[in-house]
């Protein structure tokens, strides 16, 4: 039993049942019961991390995901997330830290938990992912799992109101591990992952049995499906303005400028998109 993660895992599963939201997990069985595994996940929402973390209790394993350094600079989070020993990842800095960190927990037989992406996407369709995930099993010689999720973007995600409403419905789905060859080319992995990724995620979400109360409430669906969410992308662009200023504050801090300048309305035309490295791996938040 871990200090942290066990009864945090316990608050989490009281809650479930609390609200009466119906957790589906399908094809656990994929996830191996001993030994080193990285879990790549769509990511739709902020608790994202806690469902794909729960669907492997059947499986008896912990998963030790990559987020945000912001999560643990947090008081609230911060001292939960260094407890479960979860990684922390500077987007803004050294890729190899959070690649080497993920690296010795594989060889410690540990399951990493990624998020390919980067970031949460507004589209809720699986959008483009860099290398560094696919990377990272290959160096480990490690399974590397494609995963899918569902319904949780409907309880916290980006630009909409947290909801706590009862009787949700989630489901977590576990596919058959990415094959690939040692010395393949991490692009190519990272295709078939991102494949299988977004196959599974358009199946659940065809399958999900619960729909909008009313037009108010389309924005949890993508646009594919009538959804008023962004298209893939608009979704796109939203985030590369995003991107642009966060790097923009985070100068005009560094030069002495004005702390607290709102990220969202930062001018984004003042230097040309800048995407993160291929190589970086994915984070949650």
């Amino acid at each position: 039993m871990e200090p942290v993660y066990t009864p945090v895992i316990g608050i989490f599963v009281s809650t479930f049942k609390v609200m009466g939201w119906k957790v589906v997990v399908e094809d656990a069985h994929h996830v191996p019961l001993d030994g080193p595994a990285v879990l790549a996940s769509n990511h739709v929402g902020y608790l994202d991390f806690v469902f794909v973390g729960y669907g492997v209790r059947e499986r008896k394993r912990l998963v030790r995901f990559a987020a945000k350094k912001e999560v643990f600079d947090h008081p609230v989070s911060g001292p939960l997330m260094r407890g479960m020993k979860h990684l922390p990842v500077d987007r803004d800095g050294n890729v190899n830290d959070i690649m080497e960190q993920a690296h010795q927990r594989l060889l410690q037989g540990q399951l990493v938990g990624m998020f390919p992406e980067g970031t949460i996407s507004r589209s809720f369709m699986p959008k483009s992912a860099k290398t560094g995930t696919a990377r990272m099993a290959m160096r480990a010689g490690a399974p590397l799992i494609p995963v899918a999720v569902w319904g949780c973007q409907r309880i916290m995600t980006k630009s909409v109101k947290k909801n706590m409403e009862r009787g949700l419905h989630i489901v977590i789905r576990y596919g058959e591990p990415i094959a690939y060859e040692p010395d393949e080319d991490p692009r190519e992995v990272t295709k078939r992952m991102m494949a299988a990724i977004t196959d599974m995620v358009v199946d659940l979400q065809d399958r999900y049995p619960q729909a909008p109360a009313d037009d108010s409430d389309r924005w949890w669906l993508p646009a594919r499906l009538g959804g008023t969410a962004p298209t893939p992308e608009e979704a796109e662009r939203m985030a590369r303005e995003e991107r642009i200023a966060r790097r923009a504050k985070r100068r005009a801090a560094r030069e002495g400028a004005v702390d607290g300048a709102d990220p969202v309305t930062t001018e984004p035309s003042a230097e040309p998109p800048v995407d993160p490295p291929e190589d970086a791996p994915g984070s949650a938040g």
